[in-house]
C-alpha cells in the first residue's frame, strides 16, 4: 500500500498569494477613492477597470451593521428570488444566509442584474469583486450570482475580502464543495486582530461555516488552510487571543498587505526559532502555519495569551489527516470505466449464451440461486454485478451531490450507460431477491417496497433526459430477440404476478383478499400488453421454461381468467409471439 507524507502548503500557498500583487491591487482599489451612494442607499459598488491588464476589479461597500440572523434559502425560494438556486442539489435542498448581507443583495437586485449584464467579460478579462467586512459579504453574494454564468477556468472570477463575516451554514459550503472549482473563487483575507470574525465563532454562532481560501495575517507573516474544519478551529483560536484586538482600524489591511508583498518579495515568511525535533511533516507544516499567526508554544510560555499550543496542532492535524484522505478517495467514475465496460460486456454474452441454451438469463441466474449450484460462469456473473452495482450506486451518489446545472449536465452524459446498466443488472437484483434466504423469503415485502434507491434515480434520469436519450434502447420493432427489457421491474412484476396466482388458488385465503389478488393479475396483464404493442419486451420471456411462460400456464388454469383479454388473444397463438412480434408483424390495434 502506498504510503503519504502528509503535508499542509498553507505557508507556500500564503506567500504565493501574497506575492501575486492581487492581494495590493484589490486594496488600493477599496482606498483609492470614495464610492459615491444615493441617499439612502445602503450599499455601493464601483467598477475599476485596468487596461494594461485586462482586469476589472468590482468593489462593494457598505456602512451597514451586520448581525447573526440567517435566513433559509427555501424562504427566498418561495418569494421567487432564484439567483441561488443552482447551488442546491437533491441530497442538499436547501442553505442558509447572512440575513444582513442578502438585504443588502437583494434591495439592489435590478441593478446588480444590470451590473452583471454588462461586464462584458472576455475570455482574456480576469474579474475581481472585492470589499471590506458587510461590503465583502456581499461580494461574496455577487460573485455567487456569478457563478452561475462564466463556469470555464479562464474567466471565472475571484472574490477577494479583507475582514468579512461568515456568510452561510454548513449546507452552502457542502454546496460549494462539491464543485471542482467553485470554491476555488474565493479568498478571505482576516487579520489576527480583526475583531469582526469573532462574533462568527462564538456559542451563538455554530451555524456558520466557512468555504473558499482563508489567508489569515498576523503582522508578520501569513498562512493558508482551505479545509472549513480547520478554518473553524483556526478562528476560534484567534477569537481568544487576549487583548490583541486593542485599536485594530480596518484601514490597517492595507500595511499588513503591503508589508506581506515585501515579505514575499524577499522569501522571508518561514517562522524562526520553533523547535520542530521529532514532529512529521505534517506536524511541522501545521506548526510552521500557526507560527505566522504569532500562535506559538513561547509565546504560551510567556502567558500571552490561554490556548494550549499543542492541542491545537493535534487538532488541525487529526482535521488535514481526515481533509486530505477525502481528497484522495473522492469518486472518479472515469477512472474504472473501462473496467466496468468489461463488465457490461461479459453480462452481454452471458445473456447471449442463456439464450443459446434456451433460457433467458433472468431465468439461469435465478434458478442458479434457487438449486444453489454455482458454475464458473455463475460465479463470474455474481462479481460482475456486484462490481457493477457498487460503481453505479456511487456514480448516481456523485450526481445527487452536484450543483443542479453540473449535475444535469452530469445525468445527460451518463444516461446511456446509466440506462443499460439498469436494464441488464436490476433483473438480477430481482431474481436475488425473490430467490436467496435472504429477502422476500425472510421479509414477504414485494421487491417494490426495497427497491435501492441508485435504480430509482436512474429511472428518473431517463425520464427527465430528452427524447433521444430516453429512447436510448429502442431498436424499431425487428429487434426484440437483442434488446433489454425497457422496464428494469419486469421481473418483479411476474413475481408479484406468480404470488397473485398462488393467492387465488389457495382455498384457505378469504373472498376479499383474492378479489384483490384477481384485480393485481388484470393490471399485471395491461402492463405486459402495453409493453408488448410498444415492443419494449424482450422476446427471452417468450422461452419455454421462462418465469412469464410459467406464470402464463398457471394463470391460464384461473376460470375465466383470459377468457376476453387483449393478452390472452395474442398468447393463445405460439406463433403471434414466436414470429409475428420476433418480426414486427403482429397486429395490436
Amino acid at each position: 500500500m502506498t504510503q503519504f507524507n502528509e503535508f499542509s502548503s498553507g505557508i507556500e500557498l500564503a506567500s504565493y498569494v501574497t506575492s501575486s500583487g492581487l492581494l495590493c491591487r484589490s486594496w488600493n482599489t477599496i482606498s483609492s477613492s470614495s464610492i459615491a451612494s444615493n441617499e439612502g442607499q445602503r450599499l455601493s459598488w464601483k467598477v475599476h477597470k485596468e487596461e494594461d491588464a485586462d482586469l476589472k476589479i468590482i468593489v462593494f461597500e457598505t456602512t451597514s451593521q451586520v448581525k447573526l440572523d440567517l435566513v433559509s434559502s427555501l424562504k427566498l425560494k418561495n418569494q421567487n428570488f432564484l439567483h441561488f438556486e443552482f447551488l442546491c442539489t437533491r441530497k442538499n435542498p436547501e442553505f442558509q444566509l447572512n440575513k444582513d448581507a442578502y438585504h443588502l443583495f437583494y434591495e439592489n437586485l435590478q441593478s446588480l442584474d444590470e451590473l452583471k449584464s454588462h461586464l462584458q467579460i472576455t475570455s482574456s478579462t480576469r474579474l475581481i469583486v472585492t470589499g471590506q467586512g458587510l461590503g465583502g459579504s456581499v461580494a461574496i453574494l455577487f460573485t455567487l450570482s456569478l457563478l452561475d454564468i462564466f463556469t470555464t477556468g479562464k474567466n471565472r472570477p475571484l472574490c477577494i475580502t479583507f475582514g468579512s463575516p461568515l456568510i452561510g451554514d454548513m449546507n452552502l459550503q457542502k454546496a460549494m464543495s462539491r464543485s471542482t472549482t467553485w470554491n476555488s473563487c474565493f479568498l478571505q483575507v482576516v487579520s489576527h486582530k480583526d475583531p469582526l470574525l469573532r462574533m462568527f465563532v462564538g456559542p451563538h454562532a455554530t451555524q456558520y461555516m466557512p468555504f473558499g481560501t482563508f489567508l489569515f495575517c498576523s503582522d508578520e507573516s501569513s498562512t493558508c488552510f482551505e479545509n472549513p474544519e480547520s478554518i473553524s478551529v483556526v478562528l476560534k483560536a484567534m477569537a481568544s487571543i487576549q487583548g490583541e484586538n486593542q485599536g485594530f482600524q480596518s484601514s490597517d489591511y492595507g500595511n499588513i498587505v503591503e508589508k506581506l508583498y515585501q515579505k514575499s518579495i524577499y522569501k522571508d515568511l518561514l517562522a524562526r526559532g520553533v523547535d520542530m525535533t521529532g514532529c512529521s511533516t505534517l506536524q511541522a507544516s501545521i506548526i510552521l502555519q500557526l507560527s505566522a499567526l504569532g500562535l506559538t508554544p513561547q509565546m504560551q510560555q510567556q502567558k500571552q495569551y490561554n490556548i494550549d499550543i499543542n492541542n491545537l496542532v493535534r487538532t488541525i492535524e487529526i482535521l488535514e489527516k481526515k481533509y486530505n484522505h477525502q481528497k484522495r478517495t473522492i469518486f472518479d467514475p472515469t477512472k474504472k470505466l473501462n473496467v466496468m465496460k468489461v463488465d457490461m460486456v461479459q453480462l452481454e454474452w452471458y445473456k447471449k449464451d442463456s439464450r443459446n441454451q434456451n433460457i433467458g438469463y433472468y431465468d439461469r441466474y435465478k434458478n442458479m440461486l434457487s438449486t444453489n449450484k454455482f458454475s464458473t460462469s455463475d460465479q463470474d456473473v455474481v462479481n460482475f454485478h456486484k462490481n457493477l452495482t457498487n460503481y453505479w450506486e456511487k456514480m448516481v451518489e456523485t450526481a445527487e451531490l452536484k450543483p443542479q446545472k453540473e449535475g444535469a449536465a452530469f445525468r445527460t452524459r451518463w444516461l446511456f450507460a446509466g440506462t443499460n446498466y439498469r436494464r441488464m443488472v436490476e433483473p438480477l437484483e430481482i431474481a436475488n431477491y425473490y430467490y436467496s434466504n435472504e429477502g422476500y423469503k425472510k421479509s414477504r415485502k414485494s421487491y417494490f417496497e426495497t427497491r435501492s434507491k441508485h435504480y430509482k434515480q436512474l429511472e428518473e434520469w431517463l425520464k427527465e433526459g430528452t427524447a433521444a436519450a430516453s429512447n436510448s434502447n429502442s431498436t424499431g420493432t425487428r429487434n426484440v430477440e437483442s434488446i433489454l427489457t425497457f422496464d428494469s421491474c419486469f421481473w418483479a412484476h411476474v413475481e408479484e404476478a406468480f404470488i397473485s396466482c398462488k393467492v387465488v388458488k389457495d382455498v384457505k385465503v378469504d373472498v376479499q383478499l383474492k378479489e384483490k389478488a384477481k384485480k393485481k393479475l388484470l393490471e399485471f396483464e395491461d402492463y405486459v400488453y402495453g409493453l408488448l404493442k410498444n415492443y419494449e419486451v424482450s422476446s427471452d420471456i417468450f422461452l419455454r421454461d421462462s418465469s412469464y411462460m410459467t406464470w402464463w400456464n398457471e394463470y391460464e388454469k384461473i376460470d375465466g381468467a383470459v377468457s376476453y383479454s387483449k393478452l390472452g388473444r395474442f398468447m393463445s397463438n405460439a406463433n403471434n409471439y414466436n414470429v409475428k412480434y420476433v418480426k414486427g408483424t403482429y397486429n395490436f390495434n
